[in-house]
């Protein structure tokens, strides 16, 4: 489990800074796929994940689900509602069992008053993820699904992750049938093994050559 320094937006802050914003973080412990918050509904604040996994995940009016963003452990869910005062436009729910932290947004704004500098922080961070979003958008264009999946399944397996067939597809953007076919062309030539729903890498070489870099250095601790 991490703690408040560990958070990369919160780098600069001082011993005595970081006990102050941890009185107004009230840490949440969630089971597996349990709802942090629905979409649609008024953004309070903004959460932090200490340990597990939270996905962010879009639903389409048609019931289609996109996964957005996966976030371990030093990563934020629910920043992009903070400034705006608007509605979650994706709901977050746990892939494992977490510890969540709390931020209320009046809290949290008079704690930036105080301590300016993690407001540049902050918005690092969101600029980052927004290129990172950009980037994937342009590679549904240009990159092949095995490559794709590729990307997907190195940062997986950094995270020690694990995706259903199908959740694995809608994070690529490619079809189930799709996925099942390149997971299997990679296990029977010995890139990749496959235990229920855990995918190890064996031969990282390999999956490295497939991935057509991010120009954007994500955080470790998101997959987009």
């Amino acid at each position: 489990m991490v703690e408040l320094k560990d958070f990369r937006v919160f780098a600069d802050l001082k011993p005595e800074d970081l006990k102050k914003l941890e009185a107004v973080t009230r840490r949440i412990s969630y089971g597996e796929e349990e709802l942090l918050f629905m979409e649609g509904a008024p953004a309070f604040g903004f959460y932090l994940v200490f340990s597990g996994a939270v996905k962010l995940v879009k639903r389409s009016s048609q019931g289609k689900s996109q996964i957005l963003k996966i976030v371990g452990p030093g990563g934020m869910v629910g920043e992009t509602t903070l400034f705006d005062k608007g509605l979650h436009n994706a709901y977050a729910k746990t892939l494992v069992a977490s510890v969540v932290g709390f931020v209320e947004r009046g809290d949290f704004f008079y704690f930036l008053e105080h301590h300016p500098k993690v407001i540049f922080r902050f918005f690092e961070y969101i600029s980052q993820e927004l290129k990172a979003f950009q980037n994937k958008l342009a590679e549904r264009s240009y990159a092949s699904s095995k490559e794709r999946l590729a990307r997907l399944i190195m940062a997986l397996d950094r995270l020690g992750l694990e995706l259903s067939r199908s959740e694995l597809a809608e994070m690529a953007g490619v079809s189930s049938k799709t996925a099942i076919r390149t997971l299997g062309e990679l296990e029977s030539r010995g890139i990749i093994s496959i235990n229920n729903r855990r995918i190890v890498v064996l031969k990282e070489d390999y999956i490295r050559r497939l991935i057509e870099p991010f120009a954007v250095s994500l955080d470790e601790t998101v997959i987009i």
